[in-house]
């Protein structure tokens, strides 16, 4: 772990990473690809110390309140967190101004910040987004190897459903021949149901590989899949896009289940999450008034 100064904090779309690098361990992760120019290892977790004091100035002067986005690159609550604080120190700052936060982990650890999430969703949303891949408990072991099981992220959804708070599921990626079958769908789409997640984000069945998140994959294949990383080589080459075999049939079935059960897919997802409360944007005079 090391600790930087950073020069800003929020993206042009409201979105921030207030660190680099993961020690969840997750043997598909796209964010170890070399192309992002993570710290090596990628670890070595970097931690951008100044984030709260720059967040505040930057929603300080805002004019508009808007949403707030974290967790698409880096998981802000990875095992530093629970010393360090960061991503607490950052949702008190939200919560204080009135912003909204769309929230994405797959850590339990978030449990412990559910005080901040309330009070957000109250004052004006929060979205809580979960990623789901293997229903399995032993197979996510292997696959999510240093954080909680799907079943204990289930678990935080219903504690979500229960307090009022909206979620949203990422169900990516798959890894062909491992986790793209249909029992293994239906498992999470039962936990999915049950919690009332809004809605799912599934672009597909598989998973991207690039330099550097390929090679980490095919170690872990030679680790506790043999003969995976042989069968990958065989099929897809060094292709970027890594298709299950089963997509057809596991997408017709997953739209299907979305469809009936009224829940919103990918691109409504995002939208969702972008849309900051329209009455929440006006002032309590405006509202008196009726406006």
């Amino acid at each position: 772990m090391h600790f930087i100064e950073a020069k800003s904090i929020l993206s042009s779309q409201n979105g921030m990473n207030l660190y680099r690098g993961c020690t969840h361990g997750c043997i598909y992760c796209d964010s170890r690809s070399l192309c992002y120019h993570n710290p090596i290892p990628f670890e070595d977790i970097e931690v951008k110390q100044n984030a709260p004091e720059l967040l505040e100035k930057r929603l300080r002067k805002k004019r508009e309140k808007c949403m707030i986005g974290t967790g698409a690159m880096c998981d802000p609550y990875m095992h530093c967190e629970k010393e360090l604080g960061l991503t607490r120190r950052c949702l008190e700052i939200i919560e204080r101004y009135s912003f909204g936060l769309a929230i994405q982990t797959k850590s339990d650890l978030i449990m412990r910040d559910i005080d901040l999430l309330e009070s957000i969703n109250r004052k004006a949303k929060c979205v809580v987004q979960i990623t789901l891949t293997t229903y399995d408990e032993a197979l996510c072991r292997k696959i999510e190897p240093n954080v909680c099981t799907t079943r204990r992220r289930y678990e935080v959804l219903k504690e979500m459903q229960t307090r009022g708070i909206p979620t949203v599921v990422w169900m990516t990626p798959d890894l062909p021949f491992i986790n793209d079958t249909e029992e293994n769908l239906d498992g999470i789409l039962g936990y999915c149901k049950d919690a009332g997640v809004k809605g799912i984000i599934k672009f597909g069945f598989g998973v991207t590989l690039r330099q550097g998140d390929r090679e980490y994959l095919y170690e872990c294949f030679d680790k506790d899949f043999p003969g995976m990383k042989q069968l990958y080589h065989q099929r897809y080459g060094y292709s970027y896009m890594v298709a299950s075999p089963n997509e057809k049939l596991l997408m017709a079935k997953f739209r299907a289940f979305c469809k009936e059960n009224g829940m919103m897919m990918d691109e409504a997802c995002f939208d969702y999450m972008r849309q900051f409360p329209e009455e929440k944007m006006k002032s309590p005079a405006q509202l008196e008034l009726g406006f």
